[in-house]
């Protein structure tokens, strides 16, 4: 965003939107006449690309008119002979949904698209939180959704033609995950028909930025209109508090019974169990460290987030030629969550934990620092012991094999 990051982070995140024009955002790049309005995450070109020749597929699309989603069925198909997977992108057919005024969403680019795959690995890490690429396309002067609000942050990125944007205060702010605008429609509605906080009109290398529960409907102007939403996850304090509750469990005062013909309904029946239990509780809570919350969040952001790709045929085969003068990195993007217990470390990854000798530590944690070393140059370990190590990393993912070595 324009202007000073630190500035955006204290007043902005999560508090206001905030528009950026592509002036400002190219004069905060330094060099205004080689701005490319975000022509290297995204194109129209690009767009066609993906719904022709990249065998895309639901839930990676969704297209809509007026606000209503259109059934699947009515733009897949079979991929053919040899292809026989029935839910395919039919081109053909969204290009007469397209052409009778339906809105395109490509959803999940980060997954899909190799320029947005390491701009959304990269925005992760520096954000802290994860973060997930839509794009939506829209045909000359039409509307793809009513007013309605996100349950995440949105970045919007403005790639080709023009959008009129209009944006309202929430009906209900910071909502959580489980609080979509669904819940309340008529609030929603009526908010949509006062005078908004922001009425404007992006165009290529525009940027808005929306916290989550503000009110924001686009409509294209003039030629077909395409934007990048980025959204962002935020990890919240509802988060902390579950987090709290998952450590607190191990409290066995907490996870007690009520007794036998309680009424759960009753103030007067249940009244006794809650106090005990708010006392259990507090009295649980002072023991807490900010360690034990810190893993359990940790575990949360780890669950996701997507590392950066690595080529598993390439580093099959630098693996099966592992020596000790293989150069080691950590995998791009990826959170790990260590642990040290008393029979080893772990290691927590998006989708499973992995469990190596406790002599491992300090080589562990030179990788994830960000170095590049030589098996032969891990800390800690002896000759034998490094390779072993090297091994498990690469065939783990959690370090690649990188070509060359380092100087002497």
């Amino acid at each position: 965003m324009a202007g000073d990051l630190d500035e955006f982070a204290r007043t902005v995140w999560s508090r206001a939107p905030r528009l950026s024009t592509r002036e400002e955002l190219a004069a905060t790049a330094g060099d205004a006449p080689t701005y490319d309005a975000f022509g290297d995450l995204l194109s129209l070109a690009a767009v066609d690309e993906l719904l022709s020749r990249r065998g895309l597929r639901t839930p990676f699309i969704r297209i809509a008119k007026d606000g209503a989603v259109v059934p699947a069925a009515r733009y897949t198909r079979s991929g053919g002979a040899g292809a026989q997977v029935s839910d395919q992108v039919a081109d053909d057919r969204v290009l007469g949904l397209f052409a009778d005024g339906h809105t395109l969403v490509l959803q999940g680019l980060h997954r899909l698209w190799p320029p947005l795959i390491d701009f959304a690995g990269e925005l992760t890490t520096e954000l802290g939180h994860p973060v997930q690429v839509n794009a939506y396309v829209t045909p000359r002067q039409s509307k793809g959704f009513a007013a309605h609000y996100d349950v995440h942050d949105v970045f919007v990125l403005q790639v080709a033609g023009e959008k009129r944007w209009q944006v309202h205060e929430p009906v209900h702010r910071d909502p959580l995950r489980d609080q979509p605008w669904t819940d309340r429609r008529e609030q929603v509605r009526a908010r949509a028909t006062e005078r908004p906080v922001i009425d404007t009109v992006l165009r290529p290398g525009d940027s808005l930025y929306l916290p989550r529960g503000y009110l924001h409907s686009a409509e294209a102007l003039g030629d077909v209109a395409c934007h990048l939403t980025v959204g962002v996850h935020p990890v919240t304090r509802y988060a902390v508090l579950d987090a709290l509750l998952a450590v607190v469990a191990d409290e066995p005062a907490l996870r007690e019974s009520l007794p036998l013909g309680v009424d759960v309904a009753d103030p007067a029946s249940v009244g006794p169990d809650v106090q005990v239990t708010i006392d259990a509780l507090s009295q649980r809570l002072r023991s807490v460290t900010s360690a034990a919350v810190a893993t359990r969040l940790a575990g949360h952001v780890v669950a996701g987030n997507r590392p950066a790709p690595l080529p598993p045929v390439a580093q099959a085969a630098a693996l099966a030629g592992l020596t000790a003068d293989s150069v080691l990195v950590a995998r791009a993007h990826q959170r790990v969550v260590v642990t040290t217990e008393a029979d080893g470390l772990n290691l927590g990854l998006f989708d499973r934990t992995v469990q190596l000798p406790v002599e491992s530590a300090k080589a562990v944690r030179a990788l994830l620092d960000g170095g590049r070393l030589r098996i032969a140059d891990l800390p800690g370990l002896d000759a034998e012991n490094a390779l072993t190590l090297g091994r498990r990393l690469v065939l783990e993912a959690v370090a690649v094999v990188v070509d060359g070595n380092l100087p002497t």
